[in-house]
């Protein structure tokens, strides 16, 4: 059974209410995880766990929250998205439409405003759609 986005996102937000201690009423899918709910490295690893339960996916190390890619040296110079690292995100990042990945791109505002409830959202939906495609067996 394949979820709609609508019960995805009631879902994740179920997750990021137990995570993150924060009401309901704080999460929308703008809503920011660093930047609205100040979510932090070891609440990332508490969601990826929540999700992988959840939904029973498994989100290897880095695929949803990618901070140890954005403190490789070829990747971001100066605080900056290189060319390679704008192009490496947007691979990690397929699932998404996400026009700001671009050489220039501040890393800390990209983890400000990337990492949204949309985002997630995306994100779950595309592992349920490909685990739908594979032939169980």
């Amino acid at each position: 059974m394949v979820l709609t986005r609508d019960e995805i996102g009631e879902r994740v937000a179920g997750i990021l209410v137990q995570a993150l201690g924060v009401s309901r009423s704080e999460i929308t899918t703008e809503t920011s995880l660093a930047g609205d709910l100040e979510a932090e490295s070891i609440d990332f690893l508490d969601i990826v766990f929540r999700l992988e339960k959840e939904f029973g996916i498994e989100v290897s190390r880095g695929e949803l929250f990618p901070q140890e890619l954005l403190r490789d040296a070829a990747l971001v110079t100066n605080g900056r998205l290189t060319e390679a690292g704008a192009a490496t995100l947007r691979e990690r990042f397929a699932f998404a439409d996400l026009p700001e990945l671009r050489q220039g791109a501040s890393v800390d505002e990209l983890m400000t405003d990337l990492l949204t409830v949309n985002l997630i959202i995306d994100y779950v939906d595309s592992k349920l759609r490909l685990a739908a495609t594979v032939p169980q067996g």
